[in-house]
């Protein structure tokens, strides 16, 4: 069994790879795609690149051309429930399009021809994630972090399973993530990724997680976190999650 993981951004990838052994490397669309071993599994490791289409392409790859059987996809959002914090991990269970607008022939989010809106990630695959997710925060999260964490006020990160809201926009104004948040009230967090990775899995049979980091509050400070918040905290967060995930298998 071969476990694909999708890295939002090349800080993430970077981390993964450091701790992987290296069986083969190969690129493909512009994009290393890393084979090997982590955590006594067989995984393809690779950096999508952002948004919808270059997250469609890379799941399009891994399952067409390096035969995986799962894909788990780690990275960063920015949170629109309030009660999200920076440093909370959100596990995704619906998968929304929020700039998916096809009206007036058909309902706005809906994705054509599939008549609905949301695709769920994997059961089986979310509720391990969710313990992996659990399992870091309570006995990896404070040895990983430290001070880098503190840094960003983060000290007791919750874990929650919701819906997530995919779209090609990076949200640093509260207007428009309020107005996401009131078209699809389920939503806790929004990113550029997860929505497509859905719906190629989806159409492939192939069964799909997706865990976030909550990075920032999709508002007008969003900006200025972002890159410390990728460089000092997400990368750790997401080799912890995985090493976690992987070990349970």
């Amino acid at each position: 069994m071969t476990i694909a993981i999708m890295s939002a951004m090349h800080e993430e990838n970077a981390s993964l790879v450091d701790s992987m052994h290296i069986r083969g490397e190969s690129v493909t669309g512009s994009r290393t795609y890393y084979t090997g071993e982590l955590c006594g599994r067989d995984v393809v490791v690779v950096f999508s690149h952002w948004g919808k289409v270059a997250a469609a392409i890379t799941a399009t790859t891994l399952i067409c051309d390096f035969n995986v059987d799962e894909i788990l996809f780690t990275g960063v959002a920015g949170a629109v429930d309030p009660r999200l914090n920076v440093g909370d991990i959100v596990v995704a269970n619906d998968l929304y399009q929020h700039d998916m607008d096809v009206r007036p022939i058909i309902e706005r989010h809906e994705i054509p021809l599939l008549g609905r809106a949301a695709i769920s990630t994997s059961e089986l695959q979310r509720l391990a994630l969710v313990r992996a997710c659990e399992l870091f925060i309570e006995e990896d999260f404070t040895g990983m972090l430290g001070t880098d964490a503190a840094a960003f006020g983060i000290s007791t990160p919750s874990v929650i399973t919701s819906d997530v809201a995919s779209g090609d926009l990076f949200v640093s104004d509260a207007s428009v993530s309020g107005d996401i948040r009131e078209r699809l009230p389920g939503v806790a967090c929004l990113e550029m990724e997860g929505a497509a990775v859905a719906q190629v899995c989806e159409s492939f049979d192939v069964p799909f997680s997706i865990v976030r980091t909550i990075s920032d509050g999709a508002n007008e400070s969003s900006e200025s976190d972002f890159q410390a918040f990728i460089d000092k905290v997400a990368r750790q967060y997401s080799l912890g999650v995985v090493q976690r995930y992987l070990g349970s298998l």
